[in-house]
């Protein structure tokens, strides 16, 4: 590497955040661009580590340590070109991406990782702003089609590389915009539509093209897809959200967490949202249900929108600090994290479960019941034991659910195409990421279950590479 010392000799730094007191006012993203000196530093901790176990924790196969070097070396066209060599859009993970890299750095076992997901988005960041990533339209068109069902990471990550291939894609949005949960599921201060919108601009110049609202099975049957594409990828991801069936769920004011983020960035976006059907939390008491990832991106929303108070549930128990012995390195370190919603306020409640809403007069929540549970594994099964005299309740005027999702929509695209499911309810697929039906692939949440951006993109990319050899025979 670069500085075979530079682990011993710099410490690693965190990204650099926006105030606290100005960022909740807005809904700009929070972290700031980080300066080029301070990046190549922290390319230079990146050791001589022989085996980078980086490349394991990484979906993509991210060759870090190589891009780490050129950063160090200040190389930063030949970064990102070796970034981009296994990652269409580094400038979304490296803003979203949980950095299962970082927990599997070598540099972990003893000391801080690397920080290579603030070194990734540098090098895209920096790219774009030298005008190094350019529109390249393929020079050969095969002739073949293939329609793309779904337009979320691993859509736009199999439609990328299909038409890098040569061949004539076409992405299918039943929504009115492109991009799926990156578009109306993540906030605004976590990824600015923009940085959706300049990689989409740059796929549609290469040949890609785009068509919302329509949805597949409905709009157009699954028969006149097939007439008219020689291969079919479905990437529909996991909208089936998990419900909370307790007493009072017919309430008003308890709401799934995509709806309400949904409509937050419509509304950001300019869409018009009737008064009457605007979910706000300003000056309510808000409880979020699910400590997950969703659950972070309702607190932050919450916060941007004037809640009076916060208390965000988790099931689970409280995390340690620290790894646990029988959670060694280079396992994902199951610790207590703090993202930058927490950082803005709230309470977080562990090891608790929901058990009723209650409500007024006007048919509105009011308040729920809750009760501290215990929770163990046994069989690989996780078994919750209520903990008698523990019952309390909480006023709240907002509940937002954010327990995950369950597996995607029993809707007229499945039933048409009568494709086998898992015995979780995803979509079945072979070696070759191909359904039951001929020429019918999949890839993401769809096949795999609720995920990360970067397994979607990962997977994306490897049905892009089947369906390339179902069409041609071959693939480069």
């Amino acid at each position: 590497m670069g500085k075979a010392t530079g682990f011993i000799e710099i410490k690693r730094a965190k990204p650099q955040a926006r105030p606290i007191h100005e960022r909740v006012r807005d809904w700009q993203e929070v972290y700031l661009p980080e300066p080029e000196a301070k990046m190549r530093d922290q390319g230079a901790r990146c050791m001589d580590c022989g085996i980078p176990f980086c490349h394991q924790g990484c979906p993509l196969g991210n060759v870090i340590p190589d891009w780490n070097d050129l950063v160090y070396h200040q190389r930063w066209q030949a970064a990102s070109d070796r970034l981009h060599a296994t990652n269409n859009f580094p400038e979304w993970t490296g803003r979203l991406c949980p950095a299962p890299c970082e927990g599997a750095c070598v540099l972990g076992i003893n000391d801080d990782p690397v920080t290579i997901k603030s070194i990734e988005l540098s090098i895209v960041e920096h790219a774009f702003n030298h005008g190094w990533i350019q529109a390249r339209p393929p020079a050969v068109r095969t002739g073949k089609r293939v329609a793309v069902v779904g337009s979320g990471p691993a859509g736009l990550a199999a439609a990328d590389e299909l038409n890098k291939a040569g061949h004539q894609v076409t992405v299918f949005e039943r929504a009115d915009r492109i991009g799926g949960l990156l578009r109306y599921g993540i906030p605004e201060f976590k990824l600015e539509k923009r940085f959706i919108d300049r990689r989409l601009a740059l796929m549609s110049e290469e040949g890609v093209e785009f068509r919302t609202g329509v949805e597949i099975g409905i709009d157009l049957p699954v028969s006149g897809l097939r007439r008219q594409f020689d291969a079919i990828v479905l990437c529909c991801g996991t909208p089936w959200a998990r419900d909370l069936q307790i007493p009072g769920r017919e309430l008003a004011g308890v709401h799934f967490a995509v709806e309400f983020l949904t409509q937050q960035n419509r509304r950001l976006a300019g869409d018009y949202v009737a008064p009457a059907d605007i979910i706000s939390a300003e000056g309510k008491r808000v409880v979020i249900i699910g400590g997950g990832d969703t659950g972070a991106d309702c607190l932050g929303t919450v916060h941007r929108q004037g809640a009076l108070s916060v208390h965000q549930f988790e099931l689970l128990e409280r995390p340690p600090d620290v790894r646990h012995a029988d959670n060694p390195w280079p396992q994902w370190p199951n610790v207590f994290r703090t993202s930058s919603a927490h950082e803005e306020g709230g309470e977080r409640v562990y090891a608790v479960s929901t058990e009723r809403f209650l409500g007024n007069a006007q048919g509105r929540v009011r308040a729920l019941q809750a009760a501290t549970v215990e929770t163990r594994r046994e069989g690989g099964r996780m078994q919750v034991t209520r903990v008698a005299g523990t019952e309390f309740e909480l006023e709240a005027d907002l509940v937002l659910l954010a327990m995950g999702f369950l597996g995607p929509e029993r809707g007229s695209l499945l039933s048409q195409l009568g494709v086998k499911l898992t015995d979780r309810g995803n979509v079945w697929r072979d070696d070759a990421w191909m359904t039951t039906e001929p020429g019918v692939f999949t890839a993401g949440d769809m096949q795999r279950g609720q995920s990360l951006i970067v397994w979607a993109i990962a997977d994306g990319r490897n049905a892009a590479h089947s369906v390339d050899v179902f069409l041609t025979g071959k693939t480069a």
